[in-house]
């Protein structure tokens, strides 16, 4: 049988999975919302797009749930603690989520310009808020959240919605946007017909130049500017989960502490910038191979951030002893054993439904098609 450490381990790289399965499925789609109005500039190039990204979305979605599930149910502390602590975030997020199932059912109903047009905005507000927000969340998470743990482990946060927009947040934000406006372009120069696919390859390749750019400047911050966290010491290692049995260290460029360790890691913003290159070079004439180079980009940017934070999970700026990581903010043994078993069951099941879904759907949506009427 799994021990408890390597359980730990393994549920780790499992929420590292579900947050990629989530960013390149449904990332897509937000990059689509954030794009399509100024690649459709006609009401019928815009419904084609939106056609492109209509019947996947909400399976899309699956990823979203899932990784919140394994969060509420894998890292109870966690899941507490940031949802409480960027509440009005999340609210924000779940908001504009819900944008788009209203835009898709509503837009269509009148033809009157005017309402076409708000809910084009309310579509493009779907897209482009969570892409934003969960960059900012996840800036705010190298920088160290104002959270602190009393004796009985209960959280207290300190901090507020507007603290989050800080200038490493904010940046971090628009790598999250431009990430995703560059996969959601790729995806839409994949299924949508001339000329929309020719301007999505466009916004794409603008996209992939800007989230370099960007993620090369997150980059120099973490290593420059920005204080990392180290275990000091821990008392009982190994034992049953409690954040307060460690002593923390803050320093500057600890964050970059795991390559030095384990170079293979290295490996991960190389996956980024790569991704994002083939991209650019790939998105006009072979829009398929750009969609994996993009996704590529995707994996490498959150594989990126999980091994700079590892083994941290939600560093405290407060109390830095009490910061969440991987050894001590999961559930017990039993129920990371139990839940592995039910993930090794279900998860394939949930790939081969969406590559069901995605066959079935293959091929380009095109004017000629909605003038016929098939939309």
């Amino acid at each position: 049988m799994l021990d408890y450490e390597t359980l730990r381990l393994i549920w780790w790289l499992l929420l590292g999975v579900l947050l990629i399965g989530f960013a390149i499925m449904d990332g897509f789609d937000l990059g689509v919302g954030m794009l399509f109005r100024w690649l459709g500039r006609s009401d019928e190039e815009r419904r084609v797009l939106l056609e492109t990204i209509e019947p996947v979305w909400d399976g899309n979605q699956v990823w979203f749930i899932l990784g919140g599930g394994a969060i509420f149910a894998a890292w109870p502390p966690l899941y507490a603690t940031s949802f409480s602590g960027f509440y009005v975030a999340m609210f924000l997020i779940l908001a504009a989520l819900i944008l788009r199932p209203v835009g898709f059912m509503f837009r269509n109903k009148l033809t009157h310009r005017r309402w076409r047009e708000s809910w084009d905005w309310a579509l493009f507000t779907g897209g482009f808020v969570p892409a934003l927000v969960f960059g900012v969340a996840f800036g705010n998470v190298l920088l160290g959240v104002p959270f602190r743990l009393d004796d009985e482990l209960r959280a207290t946060y300190e901090g507020g919605f507007l603290d989050l927009l800080n200038p490493f947040g904010v940046l971090c934000g628009l790598v999250s946007v431009a990430m995703l406006a560059m996969h959601g372009g790729v995806y839409a120069s994949m299924k949508a017909d001339d000329p929309m696919a020719g301007r999505a390859a466009t916004a794409a390749r603008l996209s992939a130049i800007a989230y370099v750019v960007l993620f090369a400047l997150a980059g120099v911050a973490v290593a420059a500017w920005i204080d990392g966290y180290r275990i000091a010491s821990v008392i009982d290692p190994g034992g049953q989960s409690n954040p307060l049995r460690k002593e923390v260290v803050q320093e500057a460029g600890l964050w970059l502490a795991n390559y030095s360790l384990h170079p293979w890691t290295i490996l991960a913003p190389i996956a980024g910038f790569a991704g994002a290159l083939g991209t650019f070079v790939l998105v006009r004439a072979r829009p398929g191979a750009a969609f994996v180079t993009s996704a590529i980009a995707l994996a490498g940017t959150i594989c990126t951030a999980g091994f700079s934070l590892f083994p941290f999970l939600l560093p405290s700026s407060l109390a830095p002893d009490g910061s969440l990581t991987v050894w001590d903010a999961s559930s017990s043994r039993t129920t990371l054993l139990i839940m592995l078993v039910a993930t090794l069951i279900f998860m394939p099941a949930v790939i081969a439904y969406t590559a069901w879904v995605f066959r079935v759907l293959r091929g380009k949506v095109t004017l000629e098609q909605l003038h016929k009427g098939a939309y």
